[in-house]
């Protein structure tokens, strides 16, 4: 089997963290976002996603913006809108056993949002926390701003304490 180069490959989505090695990840939404977005950037990004043999990709953009690129090129995806207008006590509610499920069956899963913020990083502390990871709301804050290399904000924070009352 022939190896294939560099561009076949893909390339790695900004801002791409593993949250549980090898089991749950967050990046920026492949392309970018904003005036910063790019289709062949899109499309390179989702490659390499691809051929990480990532099982699932989870965007909680509110829009369903180029969903359709994922199938294009064989990645499957769910969509899990998360504005901030929503009530976060009724999306983590259903969302973290639907996590829990995936990273549990040895799945690969990717969650992003237009940009690696508060809401992205404080859904994943919370996961952490709710599912027994991590035993705290402040440790699973550090641990999750350590890996990130980002400090979270009180948007974040909430989203932790909401976990912790599920």
């Amino acid at each position: 089997m022939a190896t294939k180069g560099k561009w076949a490959q893909g390339i790695r989505p900004r801002n791409f963290h593993w949250i549980i090695k090898d089991r749950l990840a967050v990046c920026e939404r492949p392309g970018g976002y904003g005036d910063n977005h790019r289709r062949v950037r899109r499309q390179e990004e989702i490659i390499w996603i691809r051929e990480q043999s990532f099982t699932t990709v989870i965007s909680l953009i509110p829009a369903p913006h180029n969903l359709h690129n994922y199938d294009e090129l064989g990645v499957a995806w769910r969509h899990r809108p998360f504005a901030a207008t929503d009530d976060p006590h009724a999306l983590l509610t259903k969302l973290y056993p639907e996590l829990e499920e995936l990273v549990g069956s040895s799945s690969k899963v990717l969650i992003h949002q237009e940009e690696l913020g508060d809401r992205v990083c404080g859904l994943v502390a919370g996961f952490l926390l709710w599912n027994g990871l991590i035993d705290t709301g402040p440790r699973a804050i550090q641990v999750v701003e350590q890996i990130t290399q980002r400090q979270m904000g009180p948007v974040g924070r909430e989203l932790v304490t909401v976990a912790l009352d599920l």
